[in-house]
């Protein structure tokens, strides 16, 4: 698990095609390296991986073709810079919000404006995600743990303050880019809790007005 802070931005330093699945190996940057061991866990641009080989100041990682295929992963190419978190232990601060490091899709970044001294970004995810997304709600993008400002549709808001835009990849972002997103896992697992029994159906069916009212969560 992760918290969705930033610990350092590294760089993509090989990529190795293995038959479908590649081997990432990432310089890491200001990542402190004494603490890691192989089969750690560290996130990159959000995406939860195991460490399989590394050095003082480098990692390698093997990515699959699930990983590639729903994911930027599959775009990284050498001097590609990428947002690194390692697992979050027990004693430490929760500074951010509960970070599987498993993607739930990928968004666009449709706009990039100054507001004052933040930046703001409007940020499309595929329909599907759009109900997971709630004003005031946190939503992880490439690994950063943030908060949303306003929705609509399958569109949302979000601001960045300078230090966040100085200390990870997002202060880099221009329309058009590519995201890793990780929608808040209470969502997910409310969205499974209130279906019930019927959550076991091969063909489960959606939450509907109707199916909240059965279920007891609606009054009248």
């Amino acid at each position: 698990m992760f918290t969705g802070i930033i610990e350092a931005c590294g760089e993509i330093a090989a990529v190795e095609n293995q038959g479908g699945d590649c081997r990432l190996r990432i310089h890491a940057g200001g990542l402190d390296m004494s603490d890691v061991k192989l089969g750690d866990s560290i996130a990159t641009d959000g995406v939860c991986l195991t460490v399989v080989r590394f050095d003082s100041n480098s990692f390698e990682m093997d990515v699959s073709s699930e990983s590639l295929a729903k994911t930027t992963l599959g775009e990284f190419k050498l001097g590609r810079k990428v947002n690194l978190e390692k697992a979050m232990q027990p004693s430490a601060r929760l500074g951010g919000h509960i970070v599987s490091g498993h993607v739930d899709g990928v968004g666009t970044v449709e706009s990039r404006e100054w507001v004052g001294e933040s930046l703001r970004f409007r940020v499309r995810v595929p329909d599907g995600l759009a109900k997971y997304i709630a004003i005031k709600g946190s939503v992880c993008i490439d690994g950063v743990s943030l908060t949303v400002n306003n929705v609509e549709g399958a569109v949302f808001d979000i601001n960045i303050i300078p230090h966040t835009a100085d200390t990870t990849t997002i202060g880099d972002y221009q329309a058009g880019r590519k995201v890793n997103i990780e929608v808040d896992i209470i969502a997910r697992y409310l969205e499974r809790l209130l279906l019930g029994d019927k959550a076991a159906d091969v063909a489960a069916p959606a939450i509907t007005m109707n199916l909240l009212a059965e279920n007891g969560y609606l009054n009248g």
